[in-house]
């Protein structure tokens, strides 16, 4: 009974459950038609913003369309427009330079001191009409041999004491004149440049320094009083450098090259001398030899006396073998007889005037030499590849187990690693730059087709070896990709020929550009050779208009659409100062990697 009843008091009330519900209901569908007014509102709101932003922002079909360009920094200044010509040909037919990259020291664009950056290859008019003989360039200063033979410099590094935005002022400016120069190499602080008669000269990069001493200063050396006799007089003060070791009859010098530290020089006989630079001219053991030879400090100071010292350049990995063991400051090492370097200048022209033949290579014929910052490559006449000097990242290509940051003595690099052993190879060409170092290797076996192969070594943090990897280390040279192993067909003898790259020009900061010699057998129309790029790209050295670097080579494009392709034409030449040289000149175009930059320039056939 309790039950019962206490169940009919707790049973709900069907009329108030339902009421409840409803009520609910209601307040529900209220709370869901005030946000559906809000949003709506707020839509509303937004549709009436946007279409007054539209309305008031009017655009007339005669306003140039925004550029599609990456945005430069704020101190870069961009030179690009709608009427862009990358051909080194101008619309009059004028010949013209092809620049991209920094311009930061007014290097490849001195006409122009307020641009600071070029993105894409843009022709330059201060080489209008203008064929070179050479051209070299460093970071803050660089130099060129016109047709005459006379040797020209400019940038920030050369124009010490003249304002930045003078652009007349900042024009290439004549040094070297009458000495008809074939080839100029730079450093940091000289310039090196080889006569057509194979005399090597130095003298200082930079303007305030070249100013020429008294004649007194000149005792013993015959450049002062007689260049007048034969029209060579230069009004700047240089050195001629000569062998140590007498060169025989009607030997003489053929080619020269430069590291950072260290001059390289062949001669026709093919033999091979090198010259310090400066006291660390055998940092990693890149000169070949230890001993040489230096003005006395007395003499080296310009009173006239002829007296000598005998000093020994020591690699560091010799004297302190133990500086990277430990992270902590050691004791500085002795270095024996090279102490008395420390009174002696190495800035001064004068600081060695000799050149010394390297001793582990004589008795053999060199065909070709090749620098690196801080090491040295030979390639024989039998098409065998020597190498020493640093070798902290694998430039020397010696493979992985040479662990030595330095090789000290001559070292042959094997080029025939994970090849077959009835395949045989042979160096056509060494070219090195930075910590950077490519070989064109021949490939010939048992199968009549012939392949041609470039190979990289060193340091690829920035895709520089073009193997499409990035990596600080690479001993064991590998296949750069897109370039290697490449055949066309060739009709005159119905076989298939190997296309062979025409040169690398390597940069010390990481990019690189090939030459493909895409013309030798190219059809009716094709005018030009192909430009291939790689590496580093932080200031849009690879004219890609993008930061972006690149590991593997990539044919370049020109902003106005189609492939940049390096010309060939005949056409009348002029010098540096504007004179016509000669007329009916083959030329073509050459591209040279720069410090951050690159320059296309049209070069004297044969020179």
């Amino acid at each position: 009974m309790l039950k019962t009843a206490a169940s009919r008091y707790l049973r709900p009330n069907k009329a108030y459950l339902r009421a409840f519900h409803a009520r609910r209901a209601v307040q529900q569908v209220r709370s869901d038609w005030a946000r559906s007014a809000v949003f709506a509102s707020a839509t509303a709101s937004a549709t009436a913003i946007l279409v007054w932003c539209v309305s008031n922002n009017i655009i007339h079909n005669d306003v140039a369309a925004p550029p599609s360009f990456p945005q430069l920094g704020p101190e870069e200044t961009e030179v690009l427009g709608s009427n862009i010509n990358s051909t080194g040909i101008d619309e009059n037919g004028s010949l013209q330079g092809v620049a991209w990259g920094s311009n930061k020291s007014h290097i490849i664009n001195p006409t122009e001191p307020k641009v600071d950056v070029v993105q894409y290859p843009t022709n330059v008019s201060w080489l209008e009409n203008v064929a070179l003989r050479d051209l070299a360039l460093h970071e803050r200063h660089a130099a060129c041999v016109d047709a005459r033979g006379d040797v020209y410099q400019w940038g920030d590094g050369f124009f010490s004491s003249v304002s930045t935005f003078k652009p007349e002022a900042r024009r290439p400016k004549p040094t070297l004149i009458g000495k008809d120069i074939v080839k100029v190499r730079v450093t940091e602080s000289k310039v090196y440049a080889l006569s057509t008669s194979g005399k090597i000269y130095v003298f200082a990069a930079n303007e305030e320094l070249q100013k020429p001493k008294a004649p007194s200063q000149h005792r013993g050396s015959l450049w002062w009083g007689l260049d007048w006799l034969w029209g060579g007089r230069t009004n700047i003060d240089f050195v001629e450098l000569f062998p140590r070791e007498k060169l025989k009859w009607r030997e003489r010098f053929t080619y020269i090259t430069a590291g950072r530290d260290h001059v390289l020089a062949l001669t026709s006989a093919g033999r091979v001398f090198s010259h310090p630079v400066n006291k660390n001219a055998n940092s990693h053991g890149q000169l070949g030899l230890r001993k040489v030879d230096l003005p006395a400090p007395s003499s080296s100071a310009g009173d006239g006396s002829s007296g000598r010292m005998t000093v020994e350049l020591n690699p560091k990995a010799i004297t302190d073998p133990y500086a990277k063991a430990s992270q902590f400051s050691r004791i500085r090492v002795s270095n024996g007889p090279a102490e008395n370097l420390d009174t002696i200048d190495d800035e001064t022209i004068r600081f060695c005037g000799s050149l010394f033949e390297i001793p582990a290579l004589k008795g053999i014929k060199v065909s070709q030499i090749a620098a690196g910052s801080r090491s040295t490559y030979v390639n024989t006449d039998a098409g065998r590849v020597l190498g020493w000097g640093a070798n902290e990242f694998g430039q020397l290509g010696l493979g992985s187990g040479i662990v030595l940051d330095a090789v000290t003595i001559p070292t042959e690099v094997i080029l025939t690693r994970n090849l077959p052993l009835d395949v045989k190879s042979k160096c056509l060409g060494i070219w090195a730059g930075g910590d950077l170092t490519f070989f064109m290797a021949e490939r010939t076996s048992s199968d009549p087709s012939r392949h041609i192969d470039v190979l990289s070594c060193g340091n690829g943090q920035w895709g520089g070896l073009g193997a499409n990897l990035y990596t600080t280390s690479q001993a064991n040279p590998v296949r750069v990709k897109n370039v290697s192993g490449l055949l066309e067909y060739d009709e005159r003898t119905r076989s298939l020929a190997p296309i062979v790259p025409e040169t690398i020009s390597v940069s010390p900061t990481g990019h690189a550009l090939l030459t493909l010699d895409t013309l030798s057998r190219a059809g009716p129309g094709f005018t030009g050779r192909d430009l291939l790029v790689w590496g580093l790209n932080y200031d849009f050295q690879l004219g890609t208009g993008k930061r972006k670097s690149l590991p593997a080579p990539t044919i370049l494009n020109r902003p106005e659409g189609g492939r940049l392709l390096l010309a060939r034409k005949t056409t009348t030449v002029k010098d540096m100062a504007g004179n016509v040289w000669r007329k009916k000149v083959g030329v073509e175009q050459r591209a040279i990697a720069g410090y951050g930059n690159s320059l296309v320039y049209w070069s004297i056939i044969g020179s």
